[in-house]
């Protein structure tokens, strides 16, 4: 199952879950409505007796009790979805996660940030900010709605009891639910549940009213009322596990088998399971709002009473076994004391990198050598959401060779944005020093001094080092306040308008940055999977490409050789080239609006045709791979640094 196939599998996953919660309040409407009648006397004997029906219903109780019964479910679950609209930051808050730190002293927690930074410049996602929970257990969660809200939790079980590749197994684990689009379904289970469970609450409040109020003649009543509410309650919460379980236990499956993909080691994972059944706190956790958030979790966080029926994960043996088929049931691991590992940058020691591996522009030229066009197009797509060994490798490597003092700005919050501020500084001198002025007078308390310290290592920056130092610098700048972003966006378009052109990197770093923490400072919806198709698209696919065709200044090829290029790959489309003085960076951002929501079966096509136009040279310039990033970040489609074997 490719990426776009698990997204569209998400979006309709999400459409039965409607349809399922529909169903558990239209049967909770009608076991209510039979409990208030049986208790207030709306069975009447007389009419038993006559018609044999044993019912006499009052419409207008009828209608007032499902009017009730629904408005509590949904105000539970709205108030539950809204308590959550934060992102994965707020469940991992939920669970007392504490934010991991760059500056860290300890070696575990700075090895969990390398080895998630390095998955996420792998599979070109935003670095996931990871929390760390203080349980005993070995357990993990990926939680958010979009991969530009994602966070990495972890307990301190696992970092200290795992060697590095076990630990790479499961963050790859989680990374698979972060790609395939499982975060937003577990956040939704989390909110319905928690509506389905307000009766029982509710039940809960009336039965202690009923028994303290005992001079009240309808006392009684209201006591009766409040225990059958107690019971529908956890009724539905009962039936709803069920559901939550059935939706998690395969996905559990899928993404166990997408860390071996992107690791290319089955040990990884495989010893991580093992690890947690000799484990003495296997994989449980002391949280009490762990059992809201079970279906999301790595491995099993607690013990229930009905675990074959409530289970959201698959027995770990069924799991080890396919990981590794030929696994003779002994758990034989070594101790992570003993292991070599490495993983520690900063520290005299480097993460797994094969530093005799050819520069990455020599490799790129190596890939399309001789390659046909759309043969290697089709390989780039298929790595969207599927990252493997080599993307990994290629992280290490970049993280190995990018400045360390750029590294260390790019990680922390306070100068991270000074990272940003000197990738979109003018080349020509004069334009540079007006800049420089204005963000003496305008940036933040220090940050003028840090860009003057950053202004060294950035001079001849090898191109392929800004996507990544941009990654991490979104990552770190999640932690400024409102003001501070408010002020750095403020200032970032300011600098970028100041040369009176905005050119096509600009404009591609300051949606990839934007896209990210918009949401997250300026509170926005995330947006939903989308339903339109692409052919009603046509400008909006004409702007995109057009810009695409005329992206590298230094192609020796006609554009218009790109852009038929790409018209070759939606056949079902007649396109026209737009003139250049007829295309604008607001037109685009209309444009990439408008695509963003395609369906996801239909985002492929268009990002074929992306690939196909900026190939027709048989080469991708660093300004053509940042454009492709950033279009591949508003469609939600992450896209991996380019490895095609």
């Amino acid at each position: 199952m490719n990426f776009f196939e698990s997204q569209d599998i998400a979006r309709r996953n999400t459409g039965r879950l409607i349809f399922l919660f529909a169903m558990a309040i239209i049967s909770l409407i009608v076991i209510t409505n039979l409990l208030v009648m049986v208790i207030f006397g709306f069975v009447s004997s007389s009419e038993q007796a006559s018609s044999g029906l044993g019912v006499q219903f009052d419409w207008v109780t009828v209608m007032a009790v499902s009017a009730a019964v629904t408005a509590v479910i949904l105000f539970g679950s709205l108030y539950k979805m809204a308590a959550l609209a934060g992102g994965g930051a707020r469940v991992a808050e939920m669970l007392n996660g504490r934010l991991l730190l760059a500056d860290s002293d300890d070696y575990h927690e700075r090895r969990v940030l390398n080895v998630v930074e390095e998955m996420a410049l792998a599979s070109g996602t935003p670095v996931p900010p990871v929390y760390l929970m203080e349980e005993a257990g070995i357990n993990a969660f990926a939680a958010g709605y979009t991969p530009g809200d994602a966070v990495i939790g972890i307990t301190r079980g696992a970092i200290d009891s795992m060697t590095r590749d076990e630990l790479q197994g499961v963050i790859a684990h989680e990374f698979s639910h972060i790609l395939h689009g499982d975060m937003r379904i577990n956040i939704r289970l989390i909110a319905i549940l928690h509506g389905i469970l307000i009766l029982g609450i509710l039940g809960y409040f009336l039965l202690r009213g009923g028994a303290y109020g005992r001079r009240s003649k309808d006392s009684g009543g209201i006591a009766m009322l409040g225990l059958g509410l107690l019971v529908i309650g956890y009724v539905g919460t009962f039936f709803g596990n069920l559901i939550k379980a059935a939706v998690s236990r395969q996905r559990e499956f899928l993404a166990d088998a997408s860390a071996v993909q992107y690791t290319r080691n089955p040990d990884g994972i495989g010893g991580a399971l093992m690890r947690i059944a000799t484990h003495d706190g296997r994989s449980y956790l002391n949280n009490p709002g762990s059992m809201e958030i079970s279906h999301a979790l790595f491995e099993e966080g607690v013990v229930t009473r009905f675990r074959s029926l409530y289970a959201t994960h698959p027995p770990l043996e069924e799991r080890i076994r396919a990981i590794l088929p030929n696994w003779n049931g002994e758990y034989d691991l070594p101790d992570p004391g003993d292991s070599e590992d490495f993983g520690v940058r900063g520290q005299g020691q480097e993460g797994n990198v094969d530093n005799t591996a050819a520069p990455q522009k020599e490799k790129a030229a190596a890939i399309f050598k001789g390659a046909a066009g759309v043969l290697v197009a089709d390989a780039i797509i298929d790595q969207i959401g599927q990252p493997g060994a080599a993307q990994l490798q290629q992280a290490q490597q970049l993280l190995s060779d990018i400045p360390p003092e750029l590294l260390a700005a790019a990680h922390n919050p306070a100068t991270a944005r000074a990272v940003i501020y000197v990738l979109v500084l003018d080349s020509e001198e004069q334009a540079r020093q007006q800049q420089l002025v204005f963000l003496e007078k305008s940036a933040d308390h220090g940050i003028f001094v840090e860009i003057q310290k950053l202004l060294p290592p950035t001079e001849n920056l090898p191109a392929d080092y800004r996507l990544p130092l941009i990654q991490i610098a979104i990552s770190s700048m999640r932690q400024l306040s409102g003001p501070q972003y408010q002020l750095f966006k403020t200032n970032l378009n300011k600098l970028i308008e100041m040369d009176n052109k905005i050119d096509l990197f600009e404009w591609a770093l300051q949606k990839i940055v934007f896209k990210d923490l918009d949401p997250l400072f300026e509170k926005r919806r995330p947006q939903r999977i989308g339903g339109k198709d692409l052919v009603n698209c046509k400008s909006s696919v004409e702007i995109l490409l057009s810009v695409l065709a005329i992206s590298d200044r230094n192609s020796t090829i006609d554009p218009m050789l790109g852009f038929e290029r790409a018209g070759q790959e939606l056949k079902n489309m007649e396109l026209t080239m737009l003139d250049k003085s007829a295309i604008s960076f607001e037109r685009l951002n209309k444009a990439l609006d408008e695509l963003s929501r395609l369906k996801p079966l239909q985002k492929p096509a268009l990002l074929k045709a992306c690939v196909a136009c900026i190939l027709a040279d048989q080469k991708i310039a660093p300004i053509e791979m940042e454009l492709l990033r950033a279009i591949g970040a508003t469609l939600d489609c992450p896209i991996p640094p380019i490895t095609v074997g």
